[in-house]
């Protein structure tokens, strides 16, 4: 299987990867120094305008949106490479639209959802966040207690969810619900598209998350929906649910990737240049096995994050390689973004510099869309023969 990108997609990637080094590390200082202060890590006004209006003009917007809706409709292949630039940079930007949604949307959504929701998401126009997890039932929607009790022409949701991201910017989320309590995640469990401004639909905290960033907790009440926004068929909230979390775990793994090279490559520069006892930290043996553990382990985590989107291009689930995947790349983006923390001392330390900030998001996500044990034992369960 050949993993090397085409000539068009590799231009791609080299694109982004000006558009990164170019655009959006030199805006890394004033982002961090603003989370030193505690005004959470996120671009201003001024400097979120200016990244949409480059990357805009640079045709980076929709690369992965359908091609009917003005978008390039690129494979998972290419879309890889395109994250691993993003990842090189802490920097809290992504090129709209973000991909697990659109790509549900795509899938899932009736003609008039394609017409109101993803038409204008593909374009860049709205934002979207999905509400999934619940207090007491985060990895685990079997044990999801919010409910969609049908009412006439439409729906009533009543429940909470929490550790929902994006919320600030949302002007629409997919909530899932269960529709068939008897059924449980197996074929009781539907999405809704819900409004930001649809009565009942309450955001009733930010949560401060570590590096600066924030989730919020959702208050459900009487939340009525038309049975127009239910998304795909009733029941099938699962599928649509597992489907985005796969496009954000690839995402997340090539982000790693992207992550741990920048890492890798700062301590290979500063090494030479710190000197301890008299003698540059190069020539330390430590440091000499953590630049090659490094380098190896960036290859072989490129090469799976490849496998799993040349599977999903192909149709298939690739969930046996996903869950691997995620756990490999933020373990492995964890340990390296460590070793040059240490490399640099006292200043790995600092908030000056972006490998806290990188070292707190390949925190994160060891927890989000799916811990670690949870893929370990999915993994683990698969080979053993047990039924899912």
């Amino acid at each position: 299987m050949n993993f090397e990108l085409d000539d068009t997609h590799r231009a791609l990637k080299e694109l982004v990867g000006r558009f990164v080094r170019n655009e959006m590390v030199p805006l890394e200082v004033a982002a961090l120094a603003r989370e030193a202060r505690g005004e959470g890590f996120q671009l201003d006004a001024q400097e979120q305008a200016r990244l949409d209006s480059l990357s805009r003009e640079l045709g980076l917007w929709g690369l992965d949106a359908p091609s009917d809706l003005g978008g390039s409709d690129l494979p998972c292949m290419a879309m890889v490479g395109v994250w691993e630039e993003l990842g090189r940079s802490v920097l809290p930007y992504e090129l709209p639209p973000d991909s697990p949604n659109l790509r549900i949307l795509r899938d899932h959504a009736s003609a008039a959802q394609r017409d109101a929701y993803l038409a204008p998401y593909s374009r860049g126009e709205t934002a979207a966040a999905m509400a999934i997890s619940e207090p007491g039932a985060g990895a685990d929607p079997a044990g999801m207690r919010t409910r969609a009790r049908r009412d006439g022409d439409g729906w009533v949701l009543d429940g909470r969810k929490i550790w929902v991201s994006r919320m600030d910017k949302a002007d629409w989320t997919i909530v899932m619900a269960v529709t068939d309590p008897d059924q449980g995640g197996r074929g009781g469990i539907s999405a809704f598209i819900v409004d930001k401004d649809t009565p009942g639909f309450v955001v009733e905290r930010r949560i401060p998350m570590i590096g600066g960033h924030f989730t919020y907790e959702l208050l459900l009440e009487n939340c009525r929906v038309p049975h127009d926004l239910l998304l795909g068929a009733e029941g099938r909230g699962f599928g649509i649910m597992q489907a985005r979390l796969s496009t954000r775990r690839l995402q997340m793994a090539a982000w790693c990737v992207g992550r741990a090279q920048r890492a890798l490559e700062m301590l290979c520069e500063y090494a030479p240049q710190r000197k301890t006892f008299g003698t540059p930290l190069s020539e330390r043996q430590t440091i000499q096995w953590w630049v090659a553990d490094a380098a190896t382990r960036i290859h072989a985590c490129r090469l799976m994050t490849y496998d799993a989107a040349a599977r999903i291009d192909a149709g298939d689930t690739a969930r046996l390689q996903l869950s691997m995947v995620k756990v490999y790349a933020t373990e492995m983006a964890s340990d390296v973004i460590d070793h040059a923390m240490q490399t640099f001392g006292a200043m790995g330390m600092t908030k000056e510099l972006p490998l806290q900030q990188m070292a707190n998001e390949a925190r994160l996500m060891r927890i989000y869309e799916g811990p670690s044990e949870v893929h370990r034992w999915v993994v683990a369960r698969e080979l053993l023969g047990w039924p899912r």
